[in-house]
């Protein structure tokens, strides 16, 4: 029983107790009993509201945390349309923007506060502003996805209109004066006054966002296939670029240079963000924006009026909703703006003021599926004539219907271009009075010195429209953002493993032992197949207890940066399911014996008091990688599993590289102290590295190609930064000669670096 009820039932066994209360009243005040009890039923069941309203107000954060990240990357990477990369379209989206969107969907629950309904009404400004920000990131998704997404997010705008609707119709988002009499008190919502014209203006948003997005993943559609036959013939001229024989630097930095241009235009999210509905997107998500600051304006003093179930979490919603409208219209405005920046100049601008102008991309597939036949099994030919002709008739209305938005949303992004024209006439008084001063003698300000833009890299720029041009200084921001990419990557110079190389750079000199033919053997042995050995070598030289902790960690350190580009290599160049067998058995042997310096549970640089030569030393070696492998093939005789196979590939090149050593040299090992054979193996580890390393040209231009117009940005970005990073050891294998090796084990490395 709750207070109510409790208090309601007290006060009428009172009034039972007067002589002068009638009868009848009293049997009249129980009948309201139960009303009481639903009163007080509703009061309990409403007391998690206001937690279920920090719900809401986290989802909310999380959708302004990704849109803030965002535009932190657009800024960090001078790229002002604003990709999206952190806030994108997806199920995982959806379903959180879903939860921020529970009060304007939220039918039955009353809001008779000023702050409960401008929290209401906030929430539709948030979703006009977060669907104008995610315009883009319908170019990231492929076919399917895309399908499926823009279904998605119709289904949760649709719902969310029709349930504003239903609530403008019964009064929940009210247009009147509402007063609640309690006592003597009066509470008036003066928000209601423009609640309801407001909501009408946030629904017909709402749904001229969900058309610019229908529109644009049909362009999306057909622009890919455009841009990706533009690509196939600017690969084709680069690859033709590409001049025989090994990659320098120079010229794999131009490779590089030439993909980036092209993966940077030919981005979908780049035309997405450049399109006529990404401009009038944030035409709409700022006039949302200037709405949400005038509810908030009119609120500003009344924010401890929150009288619905809610409490004070509508307060919390609402502020954190009004700061991601106004974050959140940053980069849709911004792409308005931007994209009439990378066009040529205002005389494009002026030549495509023709807004009935509709590119033939918006509406090819459309096109397509009406000139298309529709499959049929077992039909009548009345059927198929009907169906036929109602497929004409329903995508010829939508090709119409395609184009009228279209020109809507260039009407719309007028509005940014006569905000361009205004200020490019002011540039232009500015540039004139600042020839006048000039002339004079006087320098306002010394403008820095303008390099020539490769005219080479205009070949590689991809648009859509063949009358398009990219505006020069576009084509120079872009390649700007390039050298950004390699300077900054050149701060990250792997300078152990550059002192790893540069140590063992004499390899013609002579030795006490041929360690180049075991090299060689061992390659024979194993060909295109770099980590492992590494590790094995690594794995002997810091089991040298001689040597001192300095000298190991320098080699350690040393190997932990080579093993990043090896395992880079391999994967590029390697990728049969043979080598990948090898290459993770490398890497689970690397993690044991990197951090916990143990090979295969064998405490390393600690084996047994009586191996003291570096003779003993190999032959233990031998002898427990031997005792391993005959263990591990007794214990599977129905198949080896993973562990067993990691454990038998150990051992096996642990034995093999022991065995090799031991019978190339038998007749001098000996005579060889322990700091000879780290010597000797710690060269072996650097020969290795150099001719796997000779490969880094190849492997980046590998890099630079992909297959997937999505990931194309993505994988020249990982090129560009591969190649920074490893310019100079690059540099430093080409200056050096190659290590001594059979010919033909260096053919594959040697001549696919001009492949």
């Amino acid at each position: 029983m709750g207070p109510d009820l409790s208090g309601y039932l007290h006060l009428l066994e009172q009034l039972k107790s007067y002589n002068n209360v009638p009868t009848e009243l009293i049997y009249s005040l129980q009948s309201y009993t139960t009303l009481v009890y639903g009163s007080d039923l509703q009061n309990r069941f409403s007391e998690p509201m206001p937690w279920i309203g920090i719900y809401i107000a986290l989802a909310s954060l999380f959708c302004v945390i990704a849109m803030v990240a965002d535009l932190l990357h657009g800024l960090r990477n001078r790229k002002l349309w604003f990709p999206c990369k952190y806030f994108t379209l997806n199920a995982a989206s959806l379903s959180v923007i879903a939860i921020a969107m529970k009060l304007p969907v939220d039918l039955n629950n009353s809001m008779p506060g000023d702050v409960d309904q401008a929290a209401k009404v906030g929430s539709m400004g948030f979703m006009c502003t977060m669907m104008s920000h995610l315009l883009p990131a319908l170019a990231t998704l492929d076919s399917k996805e895309l399908v499926s997404n823009i279904i998605a997010l119709g289904v949760l705008v649709i719902t969310l209109v029709v349930n504003v609707c239903i609530q403008i119709e019964t009064g929940v988002v009210s247009s009147t004066d509402v007063r609640y009499v309690l006592g003597d008190d009066y509470y008036s919502n003066s928000v209601g006054y423009y609640t309801k014209p407001i909501a009408i203006i946030y629904v017909a948003m709402l749904l001229m966002l969900l058309l610019m997005h229908a529109c644009s993943a049909l362009a999306i559609l057909k622009s890919k296939q455009i841009l990706e036959m533009k690509y196939q013939a600017a690969h084709g001229t680069a690859m033709k670029d590409q001049e025989p024989g090994r990659l320098i630097v120079d010229k794999i930095k131009q490779h590089v240079s030439n993909y980036w241009i092209m993966a940077s235009t030919g981005n979908p999210q780049f035309f997405t963000a450049c399109s006529a509905t990404s401009c009038a997107s944030g035409v709409i998500s700022a006039i949302s924006t200037v709405l949400h600051v005038i509810v908030i304006l009119f609120n500003v003093g009344s924010l401890g009026d929150f009288r619905s179930d809610y409490k004070w979490s509508a307060l919390v919603i609402l502020i954190t909703q009004f700061i991601g409208s106004v974050v959140g219209t940053m980069a849709p405005l911004s792409r308005c703006f931007a994209a009439l920046s990378f066009k040529l100049s205002i005389k494009w601008i002026w030549n495509n003021m023709n807004v009935f102008k509709v590119e033939s991309y918006w509406t090819q597939t459309l096109y397509d599926l009406k000139e298309s036949t529709m499959p049929f099994l077992s039909c009548s030919r009345k059927f198929k004539i009907f169906v036929e002709n109602t497929k004409v008739i329903v995508l010829s209305f939508c090709i119409g219907f395609q184009k009228t938005v279209v020109v809507a949303c260039k009407m719309i992004g007028l509005i940014p271009i006569f905000i361009v024209i205004c200020i490019f006439n002011c540039s232009c008084c500015w540039k004139w009075l600042k020839s006048m001063f000039d002339a004079f003698g006087i320098v306002l300000i010394k403008e820095p010195e303008q390099h020539e833009t490769n005219k080479i890299l205009s070949h590689y720029v991809l648009q859509l429209q063949e009358d398009a041009e990219l505006a020069e200084r576009t084509l120079k921001r872009i390649s700007y953002s390039f050298e950004r990419i390699i300077k900054k990557a050149e701060k990250q110079q792997p300078y152990n493993l550059m002192k790893l190389l540069e140590g063992y750079k004499g390899f013609g000199r002579a030795e006490k032992f041929d360690s180049h033919h075991v090299l060689s053997l061992l390659l024979e042995e194993s060909p295109n197949c770099w980590s492992l050995p590494l590790v094995t070598l690594t794995t002997m030289a810091i089991s040298l207890p001689n040597i001192t902790k300095d000298r190991v960690d320098c080699l350690l350190s040393g190997m932990s940066e080579a093993m990043v580009y090896v395992t880079i290599v391999e994967a590029s160049l390697n990728a049969t399911d043979d080598h990948v067998i090898f290459q993770k058995a490398a890497q689970t042997l690397w993690l044991e014996v990197e951090i916990y310096q143990k090979w295969l549970g064998n405490k390393l640089r600690k084996l047994v008091p009586l191996v003291n030569t570096a003779e003993q030393i190999l032959l233990w070696l031998r002898g427990t990688a031997k005792n391993m492998l005959t263990r591990v093939e007794s214990r599977d005789t129905k198949g080896q599993n993973d562990s067993s196979k990691f454990w038998s590939i150990s051992a096996s090149s642990m034995y093999r590289i022991t065995e090799m050593i031991l019978h190339s040299n038998h007749s001098n090992i000996d005579k060889v102290s322990q700091e000879e054979l780290f010597e000797q193996l710690s060269s072996m580890i650097a020969d290795i590295l150099v001719a796997c390393l000779t490969n880094l040209p190849q492997v980046i231009a590998m890099k630079c190609h992909s297959s997937e117009i999505e990931k194309r940005e993505v994988s020249v970005y990982a090129a560009a930064q591969l190649l920074g990073e490893t310019m100079q050891i690059i540099n430093t294998i080409q200056d050096s000669e190659l290590p001594s090796l059979n010919p033909d084990n260096l053919l594959f490395i040697v001549d696919k670096l001009g492949a």
